[in-house]
């Protein structure tokens, strides 16, 4: 089987499959899946899912706890978003203005960080398929790790640490400061190039059409995983240099030497 193999099947066995029935790659030519100098992972649907509601829940009682106002996060989108333009949509959709909660947001996320953390022992997240295979391949190679996620920072590095894979990143791009993922995005290629030189050719993974609209609108080329809400057959057609049904099937035409 050889070592790709023998890694993807392992893996295959206690991570959560993609809802994919058959291995699909769809890449750009020419284009070096891994061979670029960093990447910035999201979290959410990429790395892992949550099996709980412990950080969708922390929304809502944050929101009342500091301001008193009462939201609801029914119809508001959430694959691809921010934890900050959720929150900022949630309020549009109550009919708050503005300038009524503003001033508050850094209390109501510090109160969402806290729930989270206290109630960490009740998160249940599971691996996407092949995602350790893959980072494990990639620093092989000496590509810079880094997450560029809608969670906030204190979130997203829980989620990691939960996932076991804490070792593999050395920096992150989160929404505290940015509820719009482009500029996280850029925010987040940025310090990768700071810390593996200006010239660093830097690569964007995610799983729905917003993490492709923002890599892209930072110049960056990106790998669309349909790991999460959004099929291959919906992400295919967006523009990202390559497209998988998952990354053990990424991972897997690499070891079959495709």
């Amino acid at each position: 089987m050889g070592e790709w193999g023998a890694s993807i099947l392992k893996e295959m066995k206690t991570e959560t499959k993609a809802p994919s029935t058959a291995p699909r790659i769809q890449t750009v030519p020419g284009f070096a899946w891994d061979e670029q100098d960093a990447y910035l992972f999201d979290i959410d649907g990429t790395i892992s899912r949550n099996r709980d509601r412990v950080h969708m829940d922390s929304f809502v009682p944050s929101v009342r706890r500091v301001t008193g106002f009462e939201i609801s996060l029914a119809g508001v989108p959430v694959h691809g978003s921010t934890d900050t333009g959720i929150l900022r949509e949630a309020f549009r959709q109550a009919g708050i203005p503005a300038e009524a909660f503003e001033g508050q947001l850094e209390g109501i996320l510090t109160a969402m960080c806290q729930t989270v953390s206290e109630r960490r022992g009740e998160m249940d997240l599971r691996l996407m398929p092949g995602v350790e295979a893959t980072l494990r391949h990639l620093a092989a190679k000496g590509a810079l790790l880094g997450v560029a996620t809608g969670n906030l920072e204190a979130i997203g590095w829980i989620k990691i640490e939960l996932a076991g894979l804490r070792e593999w990143f050395r920096f992150g791009g989160f929404s505290d400061q940015y509820p719009n993922r482009a500029e996280l995005v850029g925010q987040a290629a940025r310090k990768a190039r700071e810390i593996a030189g200006p010239e660093a050719r830097v690569c964007v993974v995610g799983d729905t059409p917003r993490d492709i609209e923002a890599a892209h609108a930072n110049s960056l080329p990106v790998i669309a995983v349909a790991t999460g809400h959004y099929g291959f057959d919906e992400l295919a057609g967006l523009g990202a240099e390559v497209c998988a049904s998952s990354l053990a099937d990424l991972m897997a035409m690499k070891g079959a030497g495709r």
